[in-house]
C-alpha cells in the first residue's frame, strides 16, 4: 500500500454546464457510455494502490452517493479507512454548503485532513477526464524533494486555466492564470501531490488573508518563499469538463481510437459501478456508423457519430447524428436528432426534429418529454 491519501474535490459544478448539472454535481456526469467522471480519479488512485480516499461534496450530491456507494467497485469498502464521503460541515452556518473556493472546501474538512494517517496527499478534481499514473507521480515527487508536484499537460484547454512555467530541471518558476488556448508554460490538470504538513500549511496561510485563493495565495506563496514546485508532464488524453461545449467535445473525442486508448489503457483500467444488462439488440435494417453503444440498448433506427448509454431505445426510422443519448432514454419512430445531448430518461416523440450545433449542442435535461 502506497503512503498516499486521496482527496477528490467534487464540491462544485461550473454554471456553464447548465442543465447537465441540475440533478447532479459535475463529478457524477455520465461519460463515454457507461462511466462517471469521478471514476477516473478513483481508478487512478486504485491503480496506484491508494486505499484511503476522501470525496469533498457540497450540494446536489445524491447522484454521486448513489454511484459511489461503499466504494466496493474501487476496492475501497473497508471497516477502517477506505472511501469516505465528506458532506458540507466545519464552516459557519451562513457559509455551510456554499464553498466559494478550493480553500473554503479544504477548510471545511481540515479536521479530516489532520487525522489522515498517510504522510502524503493527492488533491485532484472529480471532473477531470484523464488516466494518470499516480504511482509514478508519487515516485517522482519523493525523489525530487519538491514541496508540491503538479501534473501538467502539453494540451491547451480553451477555457481559463492555470499554467506553470518551468526551468530546465522541471521546477516551476512562475504560476500564471491563462484565459484559454496556448500560452507560456504548461497547463495544470489541477492534480497535486504534497505532504500533509504542506497542505495544512497552505490552508493556514490562506486563512490569514482576506479573499485568499489556493493557487494565488497557497501555491504562489510557496514559490514566493523559495519553495519548490515540481512539474510532472502527463502526455495522454486529458480534458477538464467545465462547460456544455467541453463535455460535448470530450465525449466526441471518445469516438477516436487513439483517445480511447490513452484514456482507457489496459495497464490502468477504469472501473465504475456495475449494472447487469443484456447485450444490445440491433434490429434488421438498423444502421450504426462510428458509434459507442453500451449494453442493454435496442437499436432499430440509424445512428452515426453517436454515444449511446445503457438501456436506450432508438426506434424504427429514427435518425441520430452527432448525439449523446444517456441512460434509459427513448427515441421514437421517425425522430431526427443532430448535435443533441439527451440526459437520462428523456423521451422524444414520433417524427420530432431537434438540432443543435457542434459549438452549441442542444441539451435536454433529465426526464424531458417532447
Amino acid at each position: 500500500m502506497i503512503n498516499l491519501h486521496g482527496l477528490i474535490l467534487a464540491d462544485r459544478s461550473s454554471s456553464q454546464l447548465s442543465g447537465l448539472v441540475k440533478p447532479r454535481t459535475s463529478a457524477s456526469l455520465p461519460f463515454a457510455g457507461r462511466y462517471r467522471l469521478i471514476d477516473f480519479a478513483l481508478s487512478a488512485m486504485q491503480n496506484a494502490l491508494v486505499r484511503d480516499v476522501g470525496v469533498i461534496m457540497q450540494h446536489d450530491y445524491q447522484s454521486l452517493l448513489d454511484h459511489l456507494g461503499s466504494g466496493k467497485e474501487w476496492d475501497m469498502s473497508r471497516k477502517r479507512g477506505g472511501l469516505r464521503l465528506l458532506p458540507p460541515f466545519g464552516l459557519k452556518e451562513e457559509r455551510r454548503g456554499q464553498y466559494a473556493s478550493i480553500i473554503d472546501a479544504l477548510t471545511s474538512v481540515q479536521g479530516y485532513i489532520r487525522d489522515i494517517q498517510q504522510d502524503y496527499i493527492c488533491l485532484c478534481r472529480g471532473s477531470l477526464a484523464a488516466n494518470i499514473d499516480l504511482a509514478e507521480v508519487m515516485r517522482r515527487h519523493v525523489s525530487s524533494g519538491a514541496d508540491v508536484t503538479v501534473v501538467c499537460s502539453d494540451r491547451n484547454p480553451e477555457s481559463s486555466h492555470y499554467r506553470f512555467v518551468t526551468d530546465e530541471h522541471g521546477f516551476a518558476t512562475e504560476l500564471l492564470k491563462h484565459h484559454g488556448g496556448k500560452g507560456e508554460g504548461y497547463a495544470s490538470l489541477e492534480v497535486y501531490i504534497m505532504s500533509k504538513k504542506t497542505l495544512l500549511g497552505i490552508i493556514e496561510r490562506c486563512e490569514r488573508f482576506i479573499d485568499s485563493k489556493f493557487h494565488r495565495t497557497g501555491l504562489g506563496g510557496i514559490l514566493a518563499s523559495g519553495g519548490r514546485i515540481a512539474v510532472y508532464m502527463h502526455h495522454g488524453y486529458a480534458a477538464h469538463i467545465n462547460s456544455v461545449s467541453s463535455y460535448y467535445s470530450a465525449s466526441m473525442d471518445m469516438l477516436q481510437a487513439q483517445n480511447r486508448h490513452e484514456l482507457f489503457p489496459d495497464e490502468r483500467p477504469v472501473r465504475t459501478k456495475g449494472r447487469a444488462d443484456v447485450s444490445t439488440h440491433y434490429a434488421e435494417g438498423a444502421s450504426v456508423k462510428n458509434c459507442l453503444v453500451a449494453d442493454g440498448c435496442y437499436i432499430e433506427g440509424s445512428i452515426e457519430n453517436c454515444i449511446i448509454f445503457r438501456g436506450v431505445q432508438i426506434h424504427k426510422d429514427a435518425v441520430l447524428k452527432n448525439c449523446i443519448i444517456m441512460q434509459d432514454s427513448i427515441i421514437d419512430n421517425g425522430a431526427n436528432l443532430s448535435y443533441v445531448i439527451a440526459d437520462k430518461d428523456v423521451e422524444i416523440g414520433v417524427l420530432e426534429y431537434l438540432s443543435g450545433s457542434p459549438r452549441f449542442p442542444l441539451v435536454l435535461p433529465k426526464g424531458t418529454v417532447i
